[in-house]
């Protein structure tokens, strides 16, 4: 008996030192497990605080800049509405996450996602590698770039096709720019600018004043579903369009580019499409953000 409570008080110190260390363990694996759960990456760039944050009020706060129709847009009701609208909803709901869209502009938005007054933006951003040092970026979800509009069953299918051609462009925006360089680049086309707006442009096309026009992606979508006989031939430029982060929220913008991809796979942009470039009637007035005399 003497033997056995010597060798138990020989072992007593062992195992205070393995409890703690399987107390030290469990401490290690519920820390990683939180740490992960509020957004952690345990390869080391530690905790992202917008997502933490954002999954302690349940809702995400996106920043958007009002009245850039068919993006942004407050409908009757006063409230906000339109594509962007519709997919920081969509992006917010496969997060679990709420929504509550925050009123910036332009030139204030990537300084609400420094300040944190904003968690994303979702507003018509084009891509822009220049904001890097204090912004962050989606993955790519609407080319809002350039393109070719034509009669349908026109063999004018792309900028080759143009030599001979008139082409209308609204004055003073990216197409009439992009026209002019074809001509600076040799390309012999007759250039009809005194357009005011795209739509201007695509009447004129069918009322045969132009062989085609050059349009944004946007308006062509708009139009086209209100003007039977013209068709997208070909697309010229690429401007992307993207959901903003600010630099630290890592993980909220690796989940957003998870929740893009389902809903690109799952069809859901071609119903946002529809609904906003095809259904949706436009406002009377001019929306865009390029500037026309």
């Amino acid at each position: 008996m003497r033997g056995l409570r010597a060798a138990v008080r020989r072992l007593a110190p062992r195992l205070r030192r393995l409890d703690a260390l399987a107390a030290a363990l469990l401490a290690l694996y519920a820390a990683l497990a939180l740490s992960t759960e509020l957004g952690a990456n345990v390869a080391g760039q530690g905790l992202d605080p917008v997502w933490a944050e954002a999954r302690q009020r349940g809702t995400l706060r996106v920043a958007i800049d009002l009245g850039f129709y068919p993006f942004t847009w407050v409908d009757e009701a006063g409230q906000p509405a339109g594509y962007d609208v519709d997919l920081a909803r969509a992006v917010a709901q496969r997060l679990d996450l709420g929504v509550e869209f925050v009123p910036s502009g332009l030139d204030a938005i990537y300084d609400d996602l420094a300040a944190r007054r904003a968690d994303m933006a979702a507003s018509a951003l084009p891509y822009a590698p220049e904001q890097s040092w204090r912004a962050s970026f989606s993955s790519f979800y609407f080319n809002a770039g350039q393109v070719l509009v034509a009669p349908a069953g026109s063999p004018i299918d792309g900028e080759d096709k143009l030599a001979g051609r008139t082409v209308a462009v609204p004055l003073g925006s990216d197409a009439d720019t992009h026209a002019r360089r074809l001509m600076a680049a040799g390309t012999p086309l007759t250039l009809r600018a005194e357009y005011d707006t795209p739509e201007e442009a695509l009447d004129a096309v069918l009322r045969g004043e132009a062989d085609a026009a050059i349009v944004d992606n946007a308006s062509a979508l708009m139009a086209l579903g209100r003007r039977p006989g013209l068709s997208i031939a070909a697309a010229l430029t690429l401007e992307p369009y993207v959901l903003a982060f600010a630099p630290e929220a890592f993980e909220l913008r690796e989940r957003a580019n998870r929740a893009l991809e389902d809903l690109r796979r799952e069809g859901f942009f071609d119903e946002l499409g529809h609904k906003w470039f095809v259904e949706a009637e436009p406002p009377a007035q001019n929306t865009s953000r390029e500037s026309t005399p």
